[in-house]
This record gives C-alpha cells, sequence and structure tokens, in this order.
C-alpha cells in the first residue's frame, strides 16, 4: 500500500507549482507604493510602501506566502528578494523557504554567505 504524503509535501508540491522558473523573470517594483489586490492581502494592509523596511518585508511575506505564479513575477523584484532572502527566510514558513532555496541556488546562496 502506497504512503500518503505528508501534509509539508502537499504544501511544498503547492508552493513548488507557484515559482518562477527563474529569478529573472522577477520585474516587480523596488521603490514606491504598492497595492496588493484583496486575494493576497486578505488580512489586513494593503498597501505599502517599499522604501520602509517593515512594510518590504511584510509585502514579499504575504507574497511569498499567497502569491500565485503571475502574482510573483507581477509583484516581486529580483534584486530585492535576493537583498532581504538572508532576513526573510527567517520570516516565512519551512516549506516557502526550502522550495525557494531548492528552486533558486542564488537564494540558498545568499543565506549561507549571510549564515
Amino acid at each position: 500500500m502506497a504512503s500518503q504524503p505528508s501534509l509539508s509535501d502537499l504544501r511544498r508540491a503547492k508552493f513548488a507549482r507557484r515559482t518562477p522558473a527563474a529569478l529573472s523573470e522577477l520585474a516587480g517594483p523596488e521603490h514606491g507604493t504598492v497595492s496588493l489586490p484583496l486575494h493576497l492581502a486578505w488580512s489586513g494592509l494593503t498597501t505599502f510602501d517599499l522604501d520602509q523596511p517593515r512594510l518590504r518585508m511584510s509585502y514579499y511575506r504575504i507574497l511569498l506566502a499567497e502569491g500565485q505564479h503571475d502574482d510573483l513575477v507581477r509583484y516581486l523584484n529580483r534584486q530585492l528578494l535576493v537583498s532581504l532572502w538572508p532576513t526573510l527566510r527567517t520570516l516565512i514558513s519551512r516549506d516557502v523557504r526550502e522550495v525557494w532555496e531548492h528552486s533558486f541556488d542564488e537564494l540558498a546562496h545568499s543565506a549561507q554567505a549571510a549564515a
């Protein structure tokens, strides 16, 4: 009898389906104010000033947890993601972190360099 996948395996598969093929696809803004649609920011704040570090980090946490592929490509910025990753990786779920670091060596390396 085949074993059932764990809840963590199912979550990782869900996040893996959403990730872009390459970080270079991430074409989101680096600065300014961004309003996220309610399907992403459904539990509170919807407008984020990316020039304020705490709001920028919240924005990235929301997108990594809730974003579908098209949301990630539209709203995340490659340079910001890589620069935020050493801290951001400690603020997101283990499943999200593992999927992104497994998918993108650049993120795994930036986490190791910061350690």
